[in-house]
């Protein structure tokens, strides 16, 4: 454990951003807007059969982050013998709103919008474009605000037929293996995570009891599909109370899932190729894909 906490996120951050940007095999748009892309990784050396990996990156919901620096982390899946979607989407506007200090985080209901069509039609891309994956086998994973989706998009088929994101049936996954994901609502907003990202991405206080139920992943169990979360213990960008209050949720809902909490890890490291709580994400993810 770092003796500095504020110290220990900037240099892990420091180092999960200096890996260059790996540039993908293959691009494909899956709707009309330049952010609703996907770009596909084939398995580095491997032949037919390797499990897909669906990748949502962090950044808040907010536009500065893009799925340019989840590549080294995709790439090291790639490497590690997975086939690959990293999927972009649209995020919160570069401009403050008004009377606001900083970026938006997220866009309702383009955001969810997006991740929904996304994994709607990444079967058929990856056909095309990942043809020796085995989609029989495909784990979904996200860091940070893409825990979050990751951990939404797995729970379509439990929100009401109403919803324009309801799926009549789960996505066929293997799996969920969701990074520091900002997973319970209620507990992400008491500790203000990431500068207020959450009641943003929802549109403000009058908006939280509304659409809460629709986007908040621990309102949304059980899901029947298996989940993994991955944390770390020093993690003060989304700290651990946030990944435990879903985990809670899940219990009382009858659906324990598996919580892999890294001693002496912050936020970053996770995504961080050269790091070894990288080796325990790929870990996590091949044993719900195999």
């Amino acid at each position: 454990m770092h003796d500095d906490p504020v110290a220990q996120d900037a240099a892990e951050a420091a180092a999960a951003f200096a890996h260059p940007v790996v540039a993908p095999d293959a691009t494909a748009p899956y709707g009309p807007h330049p952010d609703q892309v996907v770009d596909f990784y084939t398995p580095r050396g491997g032949g037919a059969g390797a499990p897909l990996v669906v990748a949502l990156h962090g950044g808040a919901w907010r536009e500065r982050y893009d799925r340019a620096h989840l590549t080294p982390f995709v790439d090291f899946l790639a490497r590690r013998g997975f086939a690959v979607a990293n999927v972009e989407y649209r995020r919160g506007g570069l401009l403050p709103k008004q009377g606001g200090d900083g970026p938006v985080a997220g866009r309702w209901p383009d955001t969810f919008d997006d991740v929904a069509a996304a994994l709607d039609a990444l079967p058929a891309l990856a056909r095309t474009h990942l043809p020796t994956a085995d989609l029989r086998r495909t784990v979904l994973t996200g860091h940070s605000a893409g825990g979050h989706l990751a951990l939404w998009a797995a729970a379509r088929h439990v929100l009401p037929p109403g919803s324009p994101w309801h799926a009549p049936a789960p996505v066929p996954l293997r799996g969920v293996v969701a990074l520091a994901p900002i997973a319970d609502f209620t507990t992400a907003l008491a500790l203000d995570v990431c500068d207020g990202a959450v009641l943003q991405l929802l549109g403000g206080e009058g908006k939280v009891e509304e659409r809460g139920p629709f986007s908040d992943p621990s309102a949304l169990l059980p899901t029947g599909i298996a989940t993994t979360l991955v944390q770390g213990r020093d993690d003060i960008v989304v700290p651990r109370a946030v990944a435990e209050a879903y985990a809670d949720a899940a219990a009382r809902a009858g659906e324990p899932v598996g919580f892999t909490l890294l001693e002496g890890v912050g936020h970053f490291p996770l995504i961080d190729p050269a790091a070894d709580a990288c080796a325990v994400v790929a870990e996590e993810i091949a044993q719900l894909a195999y």
